[in-house]
């Protein structure tokens, strides 16, 4: 069995080495176009921001771990053409020459490509993206300049703002802009973005959300951010508004989603039968949802391609669906969250309520303790719960994977009102935040 995967970021780099790692026997060739893999890039922010002390340890592997294994790789080669009936991967190598790879089965793993805003001005020098690890260093080299004083951010996800508190790090003027009225709107209610808001304000972030680019302006390089508001003057501009799924190669051939990502099956097959994709250029299925959907997470890009890489070796193995889980961390302020917020199920015409609580996260006598805010959703016909946010300075992310698993599981808000939590004032408190709030539900 031959086995090609193009891609070798997180989701082609988890299908290679199970298959590797697991099923002796089977030829896996890798290609991608970059001169690296396996980047982290939800690190690029710690690495531009000076938190870490370089970017060397946003690898977790390269190109000699995969030869050693037996692979044969690819990097700098661009695929140019697939000849789905032929089962022929064309591309063209380092050296820019033809070059052919057949296969048995092959996985697509060409991930996610970001969105770029198609307005005047926008191949100015002085704009950048962040997805890739050049682009990164771009990105780091920009700000070492004396003259890049105001950076604006565009998009107030979660790369925006982190970007956002890299560049007030090193010392920028900094300028976030969003569309949505606060930051984060995707992933958490308003409840609690404005608590993200505030932190940013109180670190000297100058916020601008509600309001929409409209131009770039500059000769050569840009100068002035225009939008529906103001005119903004400006030494460098960084777009995050978002990503989208990088489905080129296969888009003529292979079913797809309304955002062009691959529709796939439970085991990561596409509409052809020898043709698997993985990552952010595939659907998922949301157990929140209870439908597929498209989430692009680098947890969802590794599980997916454990997934395929174990039904091309011969063992069948179903997807068990995702929540989306997520979470970050800005200035200190640690917010996680998943599944649905309230007004991410309104709009997918999900009818559900919620329950909150706020109580410092150890007892009073704790002198190091911070507050803690806790929103879970439930739907109102069935009680599943389909969602969980919690916001504090202190460390609550570890408690977002109980939530997860409770939404996998279809636990109901009922369920959780008695649940067994410990007890040890080193970590929490007796009558618990999460025990508290399911208590509340109505």
């Amino acid at each position: 069995m031959k086995t090609v995967i193009i891609g070798s970021n997180h989701a082609g780099i988890a299908a290679a080495n199970t298959l590797l790692d697991n099923y002796p026997g089977n030829e896996v060739v890798l290609i991608d176009r970059n001169t690296n893999l396996s980047y982290l890039g939800c690190g690029t922010a710690l690495w531009v921001g000076r938190q870490i002390d370089g970017y060397e340890g946003l690898f977790y592997t390269n190109k000699e771990d995969f030869i050693k294994k037996g692979a044969k790789i690819f990097l700098q080669s661009s695929v140019t053409n697939i000849d789905f009936d032929g089962k022929v991967v064309h591309f063209e190598d380092e050296s820019g020459k033809a070059t052919t790879e057949s296969y048995d089965k092959l996985v697509l793993a060409t991930g996610s490509k970001p969105i770029v805003p198609n307005i005047p001005g926008k191949d100015l020098d002085g704009i950048h993206f962040l997805k890739l690890f050049q682009e990164g260093q771009a990105v780091d080299h920009a700000m070492s300049s004396e003259d890049v004083k105001t950076v604006a951010v565009i998009g107030a996800g979660y790369i925006g703002v982190e970007i956002a508190e890299a560049a007030k790090r090193r010392g920028k003027n900094v300028l976030l802009f969003d569309a949505m009225p606060t930051s984060l709107a995707s992933y958490y209610d308003p409840e609690f973005t404005e608590r993200m808001d505030a932190n940013l304000e109180k670190h000297g972030i100058e916020l601008h959300f509600g309001e929409l680019a409209t131009e770039y302006k500059g000769d050569t390089r840009v100068t002035q951010l225009v939008t529906d508001k103001a005119s903004y003057d400006v030494d460098m501009v960084i777009n995050a508004i978002g990503f989208t799924a990088n489905s080129d190669l296969g888009r003529e051939h292979l079913d797809t989603f309304r955002n062009g990502a691959y529709l796939v099956d439970s085991h990561q097959k596409t509409s052809d039968d020898s043709v698997y994709a993985v990552g952010d250029s595939a659907t998922i299925y949301s157990n929140a949802l209870e439908a597929t959907t498209y989430i692009a997470l680098a947890t969802n890009a590794v599980r997916s391609g454990i997934v395929a890489g174990h039904n091309i070796g011969g063992t069948v193995l179903d997807g068990i669906g995702v929540q989306g889980s997520n979470g970050i961390s800005i200035f200190g302020y640690n917010m996680v969250s998943t599944g649905l917020s309230v007004a991410a199920a309104a709009k997918n015409n999900i009818d559900v309520d919620y329950t909150d609580y706020e109580d410092l996260q150890k007892p009073g006598f704790i002198k190091e303790n911070g507050a803690v805010k806790i929103r879970i959703v439930y739907e109102k016909s069935s009680r599943r719960i389909v969602g969980a946010q919690l916001a504090s300075t202190e460390d609550i992310s570890a408690n977002i994977h109980m939530f997860s698993l409770a939404i996998q599981e279809h636990v109901t808000i009922d369920k959780l009102k008695l649940l067994d939590i410990f007890f040890l004032p080193h970590f929490n408190q007796p009558y618990n935040y999460i025990t508290m709030a399911a208590l509340k539900a109505k």
